[in-house]
């Protein structure tokens, strides 16, 4: 204030020199008579020139008056302008946001896998907050050690609030007690505690691949989705995320009008919420469950963390289970708090937020052979009754250097073997042969290889609904070619012929194959949602003779003696599958797979097994597919799924 008082000083000492100089300039309009005359003397006036102090002081009124209105404008503007802004609103209208209740989610028999449990919110008064900040109290800095969040968190929800004519913001969603109680005995307090509601996951861990999870609405989901404006919450995975529109439902509010001085004025206006749509999956809790404790316990037994589980009816493309380790527990990720779990989670090298069912990359190994066998059927390659003889490896000869010739080793010698015996014992050396050719029998090629392999859907999302599905990965001779700085060779035509090289795949995608070889040819869209209607994407029906020497070849699996899946035979339902070990890593690990489906002659179900690096082979997968088959013939086959009312 000291700098206003010497501006006034200043003005005041400027006025009374100007007030001087009028009264000499009055002089000068006098006649000479009036100027010589008595009155002139009495008055004992002399004319003197104007000062130049005066011309100083006037100029630099006008600078500190330039400066002081521009200060104010630059601080009204960039920088107080939504503050000003959000006071004028909160005298003239009032928007108390009324949250809708998120919609729930549930399996397919009506049991809940996201649900609402009741919980206290902070909500902050942007009229409030504004107040105390210009007045500096200790108000602001409390808050934020009670919500244990930052200054800029705060300033930049009060910024989005005012953008969205808020006139209050949500800062927490699950307040606990000795937050409540701090709030509530605050003096001057900007924070209203209100009841409210939280998310809650009864399966946690077991089920999260799918739910995913719920977050604070930021920025980047504004952009995307500037309808969001208004919530609090958006999904950010898993169906959470997918059906995000059909769950927030549609919030009401409360809208009061104020005159300047706060009054509230009557006519106020009301717009109830909307719960959001309750969502039905086609997974079966129960059972997605059981796969999820059976997977978890076969990897610990192997001191392994990473695996796959996945269920379809291959009637319809519904997804029964689907199982992706290592989990999280998405409880932690909506919770208030808990930061140390939430950073755990957030930077665990293992990765348990990457949903390996939809978006892992893998080479199938041998569980590809029974679509290289009905390709090399239907193109007349290979006749079933032709029968190679593999004494554990296959010879290619050298033409530069005869004595040494390129060997491709077969897992053990399998003797002489047909279509169906190939498959049951999961002969490399028939593959090697009907894929690129040796002998009297030409081969595929890697050309019609490519071709069966993307009318199986290798090489392209299967269009679930849930989002960051990959596509997989089929061969590119070019791409090969530059990366490898050679053409590509028969031995690469060999490698990808039993699901090594070049060849990856989503384990989503080799369960919808199988699931069609298990119902004789129709390949059908995965879906999570129950009322989803069955969308046929391919369709190898027309080639049901040939397509049924292979599903005896998966029946032998089981069934025969030498069957890589022998020690499913006893189970109360009839099995068709098939083992596969994939080589990774320059061979230093490999991964171990099971595919099949149940019952053989009409299947209900069709699964895929995954264990990552595992010690034995496809030996590790076959035991927990074996007690996956097991549960769902004693618990579920024959029994109809339960719509809810009103679907």
């Amino acid at each position: 204030m000291g700098s206003w008082y010497i501006l006034l000083y200043k003005l005041a000492e400027i006025y009374r020199e100007l007030k001087i100089v009028m009264e000499y300039q009055d002089l000068e309009k006098l006649s000479f008579d009036e100027v010589m005359g008595d009155e002139l003397s009495a008055m004992g006036a002399v004319e003197v020139p104007l000062h130049g102090r005066i011309f100083t002081w006037i100029n630099l009124l006008i600078v500190l008056t330039v400066v002081v209105v521009a200060g104010r404008v630059l601080m009204i503007g960039p920088r107080l302008h939504e503050e000003y802004v959000a006071q004028a609103e909160s005298n003239l209208k009032a928007r108390q946001v009324e949250y809708a209740p998120r919609g729930l989610i549930v399996d397919r028999h009506g049991k809940p896998l996201a649900e609402n449990e009741a919980s206290y919110l902070a909500v902050l008064h942007v009229g409030d907050y504004i107040k105390l900040r210009k007045e500096g109290l200790d108000n602001l800095s409390k808050v934020e050690s009670i919500l244990n969040i930052d200054s800029e968190t705060i300033r930049a929800a009060v910024e989005q609030a005012v953008v969205s004519e808020n006139s209050e913001v949500v800062l927490a969603t699950d307040l606990d007690e000795e937050q409540i109680i701090a709030f509530r005995t605050l003096v001057d307090n900007p924070i209203e505690v209100r009841p409210g509601l939280r998310r809650s996951y009864p399966q946690g861990e077991a089920l999260s691949s799918v739910i995913g999870y719920i977050g604070r609405v930021g920025v980047n989901d504004l952009e995307i989705d500037p309808a969001l404006e208004d919530y609090v919450h958006t999904g950010k995975a898993g169906i959470e995320s997918y059906y995000d529109e059909w769950l927030r439902g549609k919030n009401g509010y409360t809208l009061s009008r104020r005159n300047s001085l706060g009054e509230r004025l009557s006519g106020a206006e009301k717009l109830e919420p909307q719960t959001g749509r309750t969502v039905q999956l086609t997974i079966d809790a129960e059972f997605q469950e059981y796969f999820y404790r059976r997977l978890d316990a076969g990897l610990k037994i192997l001191g392994r963390t990473a695996g796959v589980g996945v269920a379809l009816n291959p009637q319809n493309g519904e997804v029964l289970a689907m199982v992706s380790l290592p989990s999280y527990d998405n409880n932690v990720l909506v919770s208030s708090g808990r930061s140390d779990e939430k950073n755990a989670i957030l930077s665990a090298e293992d990765q348990p937020l990457f949903n390996r069912v939809v978006s892992g990359f893998y080479s199938p190994g041998s569980t590809i052979k029974p679509l290289v066998a009905l390709a090399a059927l239907v193109e007349n390659v290979i006749t079933p009754d032709k029968h190679i003889y593999s004494p554990g490896y296959l010879d290619i000869p050298n033409p530069y250097n005869p004595e040494n010739p390129s060997r491709f080793l077969d897992w053990r010698p399998q003797g002489y073997v047909n279509v169906v015996s190939a498959l049951a014992q999961s002969s490399n050396v028939y593959f090697y042969v009907v894929g690129g050719g040796f002998g009297d029998v030409g081969g595929l090629g890697i050309s019609r290889l490519l071709k069966w392999w993307n009318d199986a859907g290798f090489g392209k999302p299967t269009g679930i609904d849930l989002y960051g599905e990959a596509a997989g990965h089929l061969p590119d001779l070019i791409e090969s070619e530059e990366r490898r700085g050679r053409p590509w060779l028969l031995g690469d035509t060999y490698n990808v012929s039993i699901g090594q090289g070049d060849l990856l795949v989503t384990p989503l995608q080799l369960v919808n194959y199988i699931a069609a070889i298990g119902n004789g040819g129709k390949f059908y869209q995965p879906h999570l949602i129950l009322e989803t209607s069955t969308t046929l994407i391919g369709d190898f029906s027309g080639h049901i003779e040939e397509m049924e020497w292979v599903r005896r070849g998966m029946r032998a699996a089981v069934t025969d003696e030498l069957g890589t899946a022998l020690t499913m035979n006893d189970l109360a339902v009839e099995v068709g599958g098939k083992t596969g070990t994939a080589q990774i890593r320059n061979n230093r690990e490999e991964n171990a797979f099971f595919v099949g489906f149940a019952p053989y002659e009409d299947p209900e179900i069709a699964i895929v097994v995954l264990v990552e690096n595992s010690r034995q082979g496809s030996l590790n997968a076959v035991p927990i597919a074996k007690d996956v088959f097991s549960w769902y013939a004693e618990n579920r086959l024959q029994k109809e799924p339960e719509k809810l009312e009103g679907d």
